[in-house]
């Protein structure tokens, strides 16, 4: 496998056809504030490729635009709602159609509450990832090659974690409740982003 570095922009035509992993690296956790800084995507075949946006970025980015709003293309991700919003935001294209494998696993794996993308990847798939830069510095001029690394190992996985993921939803007959969650990530993330990031509008109180 091979860890693509790219500036500004994804080269045309790098990508296989098919679902696409993707992931995000923002200085923070409050999208607003705290600009995009990688995007990371990979089409499952071995090869990751990171997209690195500077400050004051125009985010223009037409090839990656194009990949991450392409309505044939499914997108993976782990907490989705985050990367769509940031996505949204920065790149203005919803990048749907969704699934989330942190959403699936809460679905499936009610034997447990840890559904990080570490347990996760350990579990279905008997490999141990480091979070070790997870709280780094995304935004200096020169981004580790532990960086670099930390940020492929985020897509690297999804794929075959969506096979093991989608065995359990169908064996418990909760894959079309999974599927109507997926299609309404987009909508939560434009409830995050209008201001209602911690409040359940579904709630009574």
């Amino acid at each position: 496998m091979t860890v693509y570095f790219h500036e500004e922009d994804l080269p045309a035509d790098v990508l296989a056809p098919g679902p696409i992993a993707v992931d995000t690296e923002t200085m923070g956790l409050i999208t607003p504030r705290d600009r995009l800084c990688v995007v990371q995507i990979s089409d499952g075949k071995g090869d990751e490729h990171l997209v690195r946006f500077n400050p004051g970025s125009d985010y223009a980015a037409p090839n990656l635009k194009a990949v991450l709003a392409d309505p044939e293309r499914l997108k993976l991700y782990h907490f989705g709602r985050f990367d769509i919003a940031a996505i949204k935001h920065y790149l203005g294209v919803v990048a749907a159609p969704a699934y989330c494998t942190k959403i699936a696993s809460r679905l499936i794996r009610t034997y447990t509450d840890r559904h990080g993308l570490k347990e996760l990847v350990r579990e279905l798939l008997g490999q141990d990832i480091s979070k070790q830069q997870q709280s780094s510095d995304w935004g200096g001029p020169v981004l580790s090659d532990a960086q670099k690394d930390y940020a492929a190992s985020d897509v690297r996985y999804l794929h075959a974690m969506k096979a093991e993921l989608d065995k359990r939803l169908v064996r418990e007959g909760r894959m079309e409740l999974a599927q109507a969650c997926f299609d309404f990530l987009p909508h939560r993330a434009e409830l995050d982003l209008a201001g209602w990031p911690e409040i359940d509008i579904f709630a009574h109180m």
